[in-house]
């Protein structure tokens, strides 16, 4: 992700500002991880139930329309909210590691040039990550 990308409504000179780029990126990529998960189970619930409800006899006898109906569109939701929460998390976790490491990265450029000692860098950073 380029700073050209940004939108203009971001300040991309705060940090706030990018962590809210990456929010909105992140939410969106579940969204569309989602509507793709929710697609193909929408796909694969519908064929089966309104198959059985035509062709099975206790099913053609207790599941109208609205039962068949209200079977697809839970494995449909529930299918789009599972994919979506698993993709946002796992990006919030990728986002938090390269975090980690560049604060890592920076530690070790710092104490190798002696311009911090390596106690002092730890406390610093052992706060930054809990705070």
């Amino acid at each position: 992700m380029s700073m050209a990308s940004m939108p203009s409504s971001f300040n991309s000179s705060t940090p706030n500002g990018i962590a809210q780029h990456r929010a909105k990126q992140y939410s969106h990529d579940g969204v569309k991880a989602g509507a793709k998960a929710a697609t193909i189970a929408f796909i694969a619930s519908a064929i089966p139930v309104v198959m059985g409800a035509r062709a099975i006899p206790w099913a053609r006898a207790n599941l109208n329309y609205a039962a068949q109906a209200h079977i697809i569109s839970l494995v449909t939701g529930a299918a789009y909210f599972v994919v979506a929460d698993k993709t946002i998390l796992a990006s919030a976790r990728k986002n938090s590691f390269e975090k980690l490491a560049s604060r890592v990265e920076l530690g070790i450029y710092l104490c190798r040039n002696r311009e911090v000692s390596m106690e002092e860098w730890l406390n610093v950073c052992c706060f930054r990550i809990v705070g």
